[in-house]
Formats: C-alpha cells, sequence, structure tokens
C-alpha cells in the first residue's frame, strides 16, 4: 500500500487540486473571457491529467510498461468513481454549484482519453524495443 502510495504521489496532489477547484464557487462575473462548454472543456482536461498521473504512478511502481488489461480497468474504475463522486457532492454538499451529467459525460471521456494515450505509448514502445 506505501509502496502503491510513493509512486502515486502526483495522482494524490492532483486529485485533490481538482477535488477543491470543482468545489469552489464560481464567480460569474469573472474577467477570463471563455466560451459556452468551456466547463465540459475542463471537466475533460482535468481527468484526462489525472488518469495520466494514475498510469504514470502505475509504470513507475512496475518499472515497466508491461500492458495489463486488469491495471487499465482499475484505473478506469477509480478515475470515473472519483468524477462520480465530485457530481454527488456537487449535488448534495455543495448546493451552490449543480451537478451536471454532462460534466460526468466528460470526466469519463477524459478517462478514456487518458486510456487511449496510455495504450498508444505502450504500443510505441513495443515497437521501439522490436
Amino acid at each position: 500500500m506505501i509502496n502503491t502510495l510513493k509512486h502515486q504521489y502526483l495522482t494524490i496532489i492532483w486529485a485533490v487540486l481538482v477535488l477543491i477547484l470543482c468545489d469552489m464557487p464560481m464567480d460569474s462575473t469573472g474577467g477570463v473571457p471563455v466560451f459556452e462548454g468551456f466547463d465540459k472543456l475542463v471537466h475533460t482536461g482535468f481527468f484526462f491529467v489525472l488518469t495520466v498521473f494514475m498510469f504514470y504512478g502505475k509504470i513507475r511502481q512496475q518499472n515497466s510498461y508491461s500492458f495489463r488489461i486488469l491495471s487499465v480497468l482499475k484505473i478506469f474504475l477509480i478515475a470515473t468513481a472519483f468524477g462520480a463522486l465530485i457530481e454527488l457532492l456537487q449535488w448534495k454538499v455543495f448546493t451552490y454549484r449543480s451537478a451536471d451529467w454532462w460534466d460526468f459525460f466528460c470526466d469519463v471521456t477524459g478517462v478514456g482519453m487518458g486510456i487511449f494515450s496510455y495504450i498508444f505509448l505502450h504500443r510505441t514502445q513495443n515497437a521501439k524495443s522490436v
């Protein structure tokens, strides 16, 4: 357990940051120019980075790029559950934020993009070693 946490420190830091940012009250009069759907893009990016950090920690822990479908499934489930937790917190605890199914969909999309990136990198690493 400690060995896993030691290699997942970036994931933990990023998850805490995402949790804080997703549950902060949003100032609608902010000076940052945004477009419609910017929130969805942010959710996708947050969870893409989270997934990449999870794979990075797993690669460091294993000390290899070995492709394990069980690891991919675990990372998918953990990251998806984290996205669901954020939406649940927005719905029940942080009522000044609104829970949104589309936000959750974008979270899962970001996770899928991260998994695709890992699989693509894995295949690239295997091609170089042949």
